[in-house]
């Protein structure tokens, strides 16, 4: 098992958070919470289903009339609060993070800081939430239009970001002056949970914020059915993503879905090929490369394409494989065996259909959930992995010719979540960044998320957008009020 030694203990809880309580399945069943790396058990948590889920549905439903009341400077200032516990507990809730879902601890530093930046960015949003007044068309009446918030929001993440994407959809919803009833994937609700003591700490009223985990069928149903749920915000895959808002449809609930993506990374003939490679790293091996705006194909023109395999070859050979705890570690495991399997098969079919696995000097995977770093060459538009998200650290490299090319490659997918190119051109900024069909473009950056912008997708990437002032509309509704009889 493993022992993990934090400075406040009571972060690591397995029970559930529901109005304020800290509560066990009522049937009082568990489910097993394990290292990926070492395939140690970490904690058990309680496993629940429609009736916890709907005792919190209720809980915030009961909370949300006190909560949307107050002014935003005081939602700010809870806000506030629970941004500075976190920051303050961050190396403890870095190392949880780490141990259940298997990121470098670097990283795992990181994505608690980025999810703080979204509490921090929101609760000074919080205190502008703006109306507006529109010319009538008679000199008695005066048109008014205030934004009021949505209501219950059902919030469901992913095991990649378990802290930050829970962080991002918070934030927003409680500045509105929502309240939330949160699902985190079962692999990693140690985070989230550790959350929601931070934010009880920091004095958020009970039933603002509840949390559980378990029976993901039980409690999607219980959270799509509930007309008490207003809105739902999910990030994870396209197909669960299309059953969600299909489910949602029965009670007309607002959904926000940032899904899928098959992001390219382009490199011009002209781009400045350190920096490309560069970019190129950050953006496909963070993470071991399981991130939605993960490159997945990299666009080389032909000119320079062995020039750059060769500088990415080099700085591939820097990477080390291993336990996200060890020192020095910069690739972890993925989260389970099944998606380690899912990877190396995506491999070996690329290379029964003509790609080639680039020699490198990476040691063979160190347990089951293990994929080393892999450079695919000779990659073509017709192998499957080219369609795919591999959401793995397998970067596969293809062939270009001519711009009109690259930027037809790059829009032949469904998704459009995130895209990347590389040039020196300053004109060329301006006419791939406008032809490449995306939500999200990155001109010689290879990380663009950050709090103030607006992330998400179009396409079967999805709808909706986190961060940036953008990311309270989908929180809001909008009220129109029409007073007349007002004589001059």
């Amino acid at each position: 098992m493993t022992t993990l030694k934090l400075k406040c203990p009571e972060l690591l809880t397995g029970r559930a958070l529901i109005g304020g309580s800290w509560v066990n399945a009522l049937d009082g069943g568990t489910r097993s919470v394990t290292n990926p790396a070492t395939g140690d058990l970490i904690a058990e948590i309680t496993d629940c289903g429609a009736e916890e889920t709907m005792a919190a549905i209720t809980a915030a439903d009961r909370a949300l009339h006190e909560w949307r009341q107050l002014s935003g400077k005081s939602r700010s200032q809870f806000l506030r609060g629970w941004h500075d516990l976190i920051v303050y507990h961050l190396e403890d809730l870095a190392n949880l993070l780490t141990a259940e879902q298997g990121k470098p601890l670097a990283e795992a530093r990181g994505e608690i800081a980025y999810g703080a930046s979204y509490i921090e960015w929101f609760a000074e949003e919080a205190k502008r939430i703006y109306g507006e007044t529109i010319p009538a068309r008679s000199s008695d009446q005066r048109i008014v239009c205030t934004r009021q918030p949505v209501g219950v929001v059902a919030c469901i993440t992913p095991w990649n970001f378990p802290n930050a994407m829970l962080a991002r959809k918070i934030a927003p919803a409680l500045a509105a002056g929502c309240t939330v009833v949160c699902k985190p994937a079962n692999e990693t609700p140690l985070s989230a949970l550790a959350l929601g003591v931070l934010a009880e700490k920091a004095g958020i009223p009970a039933g603002v914020i509840n949390i559980l985990a378990g029976r993901t069928e039980d409690i999607g149903e219980a959270l799509t059915s509930s007309p008490n749920v207003r809105k739902l915000s999910f990030t994870g895959s396209t197909p669960v993503g299309k059953k969600l808002v299909a489910a949602c449809a029965g009670t007309m609930k607002r959904t926000s879905m940032e899904l899928g993506g098959n992001a390219p990374f382009i490199v011009f003939d002209d781009a400045n090929l350190d920096k490309a490679v560069q970019g190129a790293m950050a953006s496909k091996f963070r993470n071991a490369g399981q991130t939605c705006v993960c490159t997945n194909r990299i666009l080389v023109q032909s000119s320079v394409y062995d020039s750059f395999k060769a500088k990415l070859l080099v700085a591939m050979k820097d990477l080390v494989v291993g336990d996200g705890a060890d020192k020095g570690v910069t690739v972890g495991p993925l989260i389970h065996e099944r998606a380690a399997w899912n990877v190396k098969a995506m491999i070996d079919r690329a290379v029964a259909q003509g790609a080639q696995v680039v020699p490198d000097h990476h040691p063979e995977a160190l347990g089951p959930c293990f994929v080393r770093p892999t450079l695919l060459d000779q990659v073509t538009t017709d192998m499957d992995i080219v369609q795919q998200e591999i959401f793995g650290p397998v970067a596969p490299l293809m062939r270009f010719e001519t711009e009109e090319e690259a930027i037809r490659i790059a829009n032949d997918t469904p998704f459009g979540l995130a895209s990347y190119f590389y040039t020196a051109d300053a004109a060329r900024v301006w006419r791939v960044s406008e032809a490449l069909d995306y939500g999200m473009v990155g001109v010689n950056e290879g990380i663009i998320s950050n709090e103030a912008a607006p992330f998400g997708g179009i396409k079967e990437s999805g709808h909706g957008r986190e961060g940036s002032r953008h990311g309270l509309d989908d929180y809001l509704d909008i009220k129109y009020l029409c007073v007349g009889g007002i004589e001059q």
